[in-house]
């Protein structure tokens, strides 16, 4: 009888830089149940070594964390070429604390409280992701953007975007291929300024379609009924069950 050997690929490493050590040890146990390999740290001065020594393939960042502070430590791996994804937990009301993250280095958030499931959607979502050798390029299916130069693109054709269009659209790309919230939009483009029974998320999200989708070809961006909207993370016209 011939024998076969099966090459498995290994278990992503991952690793919990959160302080609040009941939440820690909840994720470090569920992402373990998932099927991935996970470390935990308290504090920056705990993930530094680590990140050191071990070879991780994506980092959750509370940036509230105790001594250096989440930003300051992200800032400081970025300058150091540091290119694993970075997923941020950030609490509702930091909103000017998150885009900070964003813009230091981050590649996704999640807003505490948050659904583990929906940690989980985000996590596959950026182990997918090919990594940029800079950290300024974003892509996603057939969106490109360079966030350093803030300039965008559908496949080689570039696009006319206004500061916001551009928002909205960088916060598809980096949730691409699951939901995100209008509010999740309002909150992370209008701020404080963001009125959650308007529909200026809609009015945008309709301007963005506008530029983004040609005659004959599809739209990228998906409307979830009763959630909200979806960036297609394939050129595929595949559709999401309830996607409009």
């Amino acid at each position: 009888m011939r024998s076969f050997s099966v090459l498995m690929k290994p278990p992503a490493r991952l690793l919990i830089v959160e302080d609040e050590l009941a939440l820690g040890k909840t994720l470090q146990r569920g992402l373990t149940e998932a099927g991935y390999l996970v470390d935990h740290a308290s504090s920056a001065e705990d993930a530094g070594p680590r990140l050191a020594s071990v070879h991780y393939n994506l980092m959750v960042l509370d940036l509230g964390l105790p001594g250096q502070d989440g930003i300051v430590f992200l800032r400081g791996l970025r300058q150091q070429g540091a290119t694993l994804p970075v997923l941020i937990l950030t609490a509702r009301d930091d909103t000017e604390e998150l885009i900070a993250g964003l813009d230091t280095g981050g590649d996704d958030y999640v807003i505490k409280p948050f659904a583990f499931r929906e940690l989980l959607a985000r996590i596959r979502a950026l182990l997918r992701r090919p990594l940029s050798a800079d950290g300024s390029m974003l892509a996603a299916g057939e969106i490109t953007i360079d966030t350093s130069r803030r300039r965008s693109w559908r496949g080689r054709r570039e696009l006319d975007l206004s500061p916001k269009e551009l928002m909205i659209l960088e916060c598809l790309v980096r949730h691409a291929g699951v939901v995100v919230t209008r509010d999740m939009i309002g909150e992370t483009v209008w701020g404080d300024d963001y009125k959650a029974l308007s529909n200026i998320v809609d009015v945008f999200i309709n301007h963005l379609r506008q530029k983004i989708d040609l005659i004959g070809q599809s739209s990228l961006i998906v409307t979830i009924r009763g959630e909200g909207y979806s960036l297609r993370a394939d050129s595929t016209n595949r559709k999401e069950p309830g996607a409009v």
